[in-house]
């Protein structure tokens, strides 16, 4: 049995000023973004030119932090950050909920395709295999701040890890870790393979949908549930009933897509 590292949340320290591993992972999640953009920009896979790359992260970026922590304070943790207002501002400390990161991204890639003129379908379809190892890499950030650690595991089990953050002591699926795997490396390899050809318009964004909600939904069996705004749930938990309707208009996308060619 395994005991996490507990690594310093705070990876430099200039002064009073602290650089803590969370903020590097987003900036790696980033930095990948704009590598693997430009790489298929390059292959033609892309309905914009270079220059418009930088400023389609910027939007993204917005999206991705204002959603990512407003779900984080509706979805997750709604009593906390009422008792905490100034916490909700405090996103270096962690807590970033992806679905409300999601729909952040959604509203900016449609704020950035009326800006250039382009079909909001071709812009989500060109984003969708660059998201997996960026969400991968906010992932090992969760796992080196010690944070969103699984349910109790079988002793057994050769990776059970405790987290002494959990207070408890007991052996837990290190659930960051499966978050990698599945939401950041497969589903990343599915959809980098998937957009090597030429797909039909809305394709590719109904296959990011599908892959991820599936994903998130397995994974969500290992992870110890947040309370959310429903309530804590060991049957289906709120990041569960959040990538049901994802997987649902994944394949209604996928449909619609096909049909249309």
């Amino acid at each position: 049995m395994l005991t996490h590292p507990q690594f310093d949340p705070v990876a430099l320290s200039l002064g009073p000023v602290a650089i803590r591993w969370y903020g590097l992972m987003y900036l790696a999640a980033f930095a990948q973004f704009l590598l693997l953009g430009r790489l298929r920009i390059r292959r033609g896979q892309a309905p914009f030119a270079a220059e418009q790359l930088d400023d389609l992260l910027f939007y993204g970026v917005l999206g991705v932090i204002i959603g990512g922590r407003l779900g984080q304070v509706l979805f997750y943790e709604p009593a906390y950050y009422l008792a905490n207002p100034l916490e909700i501002i405090a996103v270096w400390k962690g807590g970033m909920s992806f679905h409300g990161g999601f729909l952040g991204v959604l509203a900016a890639m449609t704020l950035w395709a009326r800006k250039h003129q382009l079909a909001w379908l071709d812009v989500t379809d060109f984003i969708a295999p660059l998201v997996p190892l960026g969400l991968a890499a906010g992932r090992i950030g969760n796992f080196i701040n010690g944070e969103l650690w699984g349910r109790v595991a079988d002793a057994s089990l050769p990776w059970a890890m405790i987290f002494p953050q959990a207070g408890d002591l007991l052996p837990r699926h290190p659930s960051q870790l499966y978050h990698v795997g599945l939401e950041g490396l497969l589903l990343f390899a599915m959809l980098w393979w998937f957009t090597a050809r030429l797909r039909p318009r809305g394709a590719a964004s109904g296959l990011f949908l599908v892959g991820y909600g599936a994903c998130r939904f397995v994974t969500e069996f290992f992870r110890e549930p947040d309370a959310g705004i429903f309530g804590q749930s060991y049957l289906v938990s709120m990041g569960q009933w959040l990538s049901l309707p994802m997987i649902l208009a994944g394949i209604a996308l996928l449909v619609v897509a096909y049909r249309r060619r």
